[in-house]
């Protein structure tokens, strides 16, 4: 079993970039494959990214060429770099954990892009 803590959301102005951060407990990290969700209010959870315990990735489209994930195996920890953020990212966040069938989700954390 992994638990999952998302961090780094928070408040940010249109045009501006966020780092978000998923810590995974546990010593098998790397074998997991992670990926990061988002869910506005009103609408159904989404992909925005993935990335596979062999490190490839995958990207909603709308997302594409904005948002970067990447892995840490050696610190437990996948991250979502998101640049020229605009109102309709505004989401909870949530990291997310799959290996065998079994799915891990984490807390979740609020992105709210507002002037």
């Amino acid at each position: 079993q992994v638990q999952l803590v998302e961090s780094g959301g928070g408040l940010v102005q249109p045009g501006g970039s966020l780092r978000l951060s998923c810590a995974a407990s546990g010593s098998l990290f790397s074998i997991y494959d992670m990926g990061w969700y988002r869910q506005a209010p009103g609408k159904d959870r989404e992909l925005v990214a993935g990335i596979t315990s062999g490190g490839t990735i995958d990207y909603a489209d709308s997302k594409k060429g904005r948002f970067s994930i990447s892995r840490d195996n050696a610190k437990n920890a996948v991250y979502l770099e998101m640049n020229s953020l605009k109102p309709e990212d505004t989401a909870v966040y949530y990291c997310n954990a799959v290996f065998n069938s079994r799915v891990y989700w984490g807390q979740g954390t609020q992105v709210t892009v507002s002037s």
